[in-house]
């Protein structure tokens, strides 16, 4: 009877290969990713920037709109003026500093002041949640 004989070292080469053209996949594949996330976060910087540059534009004008049909005198006028001051004021920030600035000092404040944080967030997650009851 003859014995079927296999060739380890023919076997080994085979495996070989295929691992090899499994890591040329894998980095064909992750070099794909990286581009497509590179390109990605490109645009959503761009769009961010320019999200941000709109809202900026539009809180000053709102501002200014305020200062120009409101009462400039007594408390309604006083209440205007700090309305308007706060929208130009915040529309010159989110300008200069952008959306990564904001969240930057965002994130300052929080670590400065948790517990206030921590307050206000469940504030809003209540007033979120009875809302959404309804």
């Amino acid at each position: 009877m003859a014995s079927a004989t296999t060739n380890p070292k023919h076997d080994f080469g085979e495996a070989n290969q295929f691992v090899n053209k499994a890591k040329e996949t894998a980095a064909d594949a992750m070099d794909k990713v990286k581009q497509t996330a590179s390109t990605f976060g490109e645009t959503a910087g761009k769009k961010a920037a320019e999200v941000s540059s709109s809202v900026a534009g539009g809180m000053r004008n709102l501002g200014e709109k305020i200062r120009e049909n409101m009462p400039s005198e007594g408390y309604l006028g006083q209440a205007s003026k700090s309305v308007a001051d706060g929208l130009e004021c915040g529309g010159k920030y989110l300008a200069q500093e952008g959306l990564s600035g904001l969240a930057d000092d965002v994130g300052s404040a929080i670590k400065r002041n948790p517990l206030p944080a921590v307050l206000v967030c469940l504030g809003l997650g209540f007033l979120i949640g009875r809302t959404l009851r309804k």
